[in-house]
């Protein structure tokens, strides 16, 4: 099955990144190598407002490698029509086989209506996204197979689209607990590939300081909060940055040991992959990170 096939070429654990689409190319692919000789199963990359294109950034980073699977962590939606997703997708699954991901998304309101879009009923948009793609003609070289796709999905509706409509789910911004909540929607077959923030440092202070930094821009975004409601979380929880609990859920911090616990934790709950996120933009990339924790997080 597809997603078997996917799990098993993504491997246990992956880097996400969303420094790359800010950074010169010629950075971008020298750490696009480093993380495939540093053995990780996968590279995630962001699409913000103002980074590179998805599609061309993607191409970019498959072009620098030689086997690391490259996925789109998330491609927008609203940003380009489902013909061009398709024949993008395609493109570079025929280029690179085996190799591209395609992580789809709804994105939220302010990226989108910012860019001249109206962002509204995305679970709607999205089915009717996958209709379009399903739909499109496409009369270049085709791969060897239909492009692999995924789904951006937090609640359970999207969740349950995840499963019949992709091959599985790429969820952000979540803790272990969300984690088991989506593979019991998901069901057993779909893969489930959760994000997981990390930082090398065992001083809670600076830790929690460097985590309030990350992640207030997605406090600001009432998707992300209302799955944490979901959760469990209040109102408190998300005053002044984040709360000492909301920060350590959503931000694993400390040595080698805690972050491999915590990826664990994702996996006991029943994800297939764990793509990691290094934090701290003063370290520059996070490779420092990335090599300290590869031995600890690929071993077995």
């Amino acid at each position: 099955m597809l997603d078997d096939t996917l799990a098993a070429r993504l491997g246990r654990v992956g880097v996400w990144h969303g420094g790359l689409g800010a950074a010169p190319t010629a950075v971008a692919r020298e750490a696009a190598q480093e993380i495939e000789e540093l053995g990780y199963g996968a590279l995630w990359f962001g699409e913000g407002p103002a980074s590179k294109e998805a599609l061309s950034h993607a191409g970019l980073l498959l072009a620098a490698t030689r086997r690391l699977p490259v996925a789109t962590g998330i491609a927008n939606i609203w940003v380009r029509d489902a013909t061009a997703m398709n024949a993008g997708a395609n493109t570079l699954a025929e280029a690179y086989p085996g190799r591209f991901v395609l992580g789809l998304g709804a994105s939220h309101a302010p990226l989108v209506d910012g860019r001249g879009h109206a962002y509204a009923k995305p679970l709607a948009a999205m089915r009717t996204y996958l209709d379009g793609m399903d739909a499109a003609a496409y009369e270049a070289p085709l791969p060897d197979g239909p492009p692999a796709r995924v789904l951006a999905a937090l609640g359970p509706k999207m969740l349950e689209l995840s499963a019949t409509r992709a091959a599985g789910a790429h969820s952000y911004f979540v803790t272990p607990e969300h984690t088991a909540q989506a593979r019991e929607v998901l069901g057993d077959g779909p893969l489930l590939a959760p994000e997981q923030a990390v930082l090398l440092e065992s001083d809670p202070a600076a830790a929690r300081a460097l985590a309030r930094d990350h992640m207030g821009v997605y406090l600001a975004l009432p998707n992300y909060v209302n799955n944490l409601r979901r959760l469990g979380f209040e109102d408190d929880d998300f005053t002044g940055g984040g709360s000492d609990r909301l920060v350590d859920a959503i931000v694993a911090w400390g040595d080698a040991d805690a972050i491999r616990e915590r990826v664990r934790a994702h996996h006991d709950a029943g994800a297939d992959h764990v793509a990691i996120q290094p934090l701290a933009p003063h370290r520059g990339l996070g490779l420092d990170q990335l090599r300290e924790l590869a031995p600890v997080l690929l071993a077995g």
